[in-house]
């Protein structure tokens, strides 16, 4: 089975999701200082609109990194390593991002999403439940257990076949 027939769709719709929601931020931060300056009636909703959108192009864009195998690393010590060595060291890396997303992200995103829902917390300018905008943590979350269990699978059959 092909590895990048699964994590392909998911790269499409992630990349071309977050390219949505950012066109939506910069719309409405222009919107924003267009009516705060030139209108001089400032708009709060757009307010409201660009900070949610910042969460979730953050998140998501954050699982889509993962997913690129871009995210943060320091591969001064990898750098050399023989090809066995990487994939070990890749396995344990991809374990590290599959926990930490499991427990924090999917894991605490749903309870925080939960606590927020069963409060009946709202925004205070769009009215509509905090909880829709914090499911974007627990969604990212899911997102990364994912691409982190793609590249675990690949690593390991990449040590296997390094014998």
């Amino acid at each position: 089975m092909n590895l990048e027939t699964l994590r392909k769709p998911v790269d499409l719709f992630i990349s071309t999701f977050c390219i949505i929601v950012m066109a939506l931020l910069v719309i409405c931060v222009t919107w924003q200082v267009f009516s705060r300056y030139v209108l001089q009636m400032p708009s709060t909703v757009t307010d409201e609109i660009a900070r949610f959108s910042m969460i979730w192009v953050g998140l998501l864009g954050a699982a889509y990194t993962v997913g690129l195998q871009k995210h943060l690393s320091i591969d001064l010590f990898t750098h050399n390593l023989t090809d066995r060595k990487k994939a070990l060291s890749n396995i344990f890396i991809n374990i590290c991002i599959f926990v930490f997303s499991l427990g924090v992200m999917v894991f605490g995103g749903f309870t925080l999403v939960s606590n927020v829902y069963a409060s009946g917390q709202i925004s205070p300018s769009m009215q509509i439940p905090m909880a829709y905008v914090y499911i974007a943590l627990p969604l990212s979350g899911i997102l990364m257990l994912f691409y982190s269990a793609l590249f675990l699978v690949e690593n390991i059959s990449a040590l296997k076949e390094n014998k």
